[in-house]
């Protein structure tokens, strides 16, 4: 027996609440003076459905009243769910390896301790790079080697923590670091490979946001690694970080950008010294 068809309402999913004008507008206020991210015209399709998403997903009836819980619970956890869903965490292993190179010759003539700042560390891939890096030019020893890896997405931290990644994405790892550097996952764990503790014990993950009046830190740093972040700020807000990054830079540190950024007439402050890597003027 063949039975009727279901009717397109048994598979229909609950409407979102939708996102007007007004919300968008406000919406728009909201992230950048809580992350200083700035949603150009271009994104308002996406942000108007992200907004209907995450009021959804908080159980708000409107994104209106969505919003007035944000701002009248500034403590709230899904502060961070919001500015995740609206940030990019593309990162890779070795991404834009010529910096690594750079990286290595630099820490070479440096005495230890040496220490690096990655200020949007995302799921961990760039800080694990930057260990490996410092751990293969300074002697194949931990000891006086540090990286402090940041962001302001604690779900992404979280990953980060974990330090455990599919073979897919550790493809762009060098096979010698493959081999001194990870763990292949077996059983359960097959298709899937840890960073060994000798490179996760290197690496401290804490959150900080970049816009944030002040900073949880009290140390200088050898080199920031400040890549393809500033995108997400107006100029006058990428120039207050550059700023406060200059007296975090240890005498003849370098800061480097990323492969589109281009900060020379942001601050005088900082030199370009080479391929989007600066130098305190």
């Amino acid at each position: 027996m063949i039975h009727d068809a279901p009717s397109a309402s048994y598979f229909s999913q609950p409407a979102l609440p939708r996102a007007d004008g007004a919300d968008l507008a406000r919406a728009v206020q909201v992230l950048h003076r809580r992350a200083g991210i700035i949603l150009g015209d271009h994104k308002k399709d996406m942000a108007a459905r992200t907004l209907g998403l995450r009021a959804h997903h908080a159980g708000a009836a409107t994104v209106r009243g969505y919003l007035d819980f944000l701002e009248q619970n500034p403590q709230a956890d899904e502060w961070d769910r919001f500015i995740s869903a609206f940030t990019i965490n593309h990162t890779a292993f070795f991404r834009e390896q010529h910096h690594f190179r750079i990286l290595a010759d630099f820490v070479r003539t440096r005495r230890k301790p040496i220490s690096v700042w990655c200020c949007a560390s995302s799921t961990g891939e760039e800080p694990y790079t930057l260990a490996m890096t410092l751990h293969d030019a300074c002697g194949q020893s931990e000891a006086g080697l540090s990286v402090l890896a940041t962001d302001i997405d604690t779900q992404a931290l979280a990953q980060a923590r974990k330090g455990v990644y599919t073979l897919d994405r550790i493809k762009p790892v060098p096979q010698e670091f493959l081999r001194r550097y990870f763990l292949r996952g077996a059983g359960r764990q097959a298709g899937m490979a840890m960073v060994k503790p000798v490179i996760r014990n290197m690496v401290t993950f804490e959150e900080l946001n970049l816009v944030a009046p002040s900073w949880p830190i009290n140390q200088k740093f050898d080199a920031i690694f400040c890549r393809n972040t500033m995108i997400y700020f107006d100029k006058p807000t990428q120039t207050r970080i550059l700023e406060r990054f200059v007296p975090l830079l240890k005498p003849g540190g370098l800061m480097f950008a990323g492969h589109s950024e281009n900060f020379t007439y942001l601050t005088k402050s900082l030199r370009l010294q080479g391929q989007t890597v600066y130098a305190v003027a």
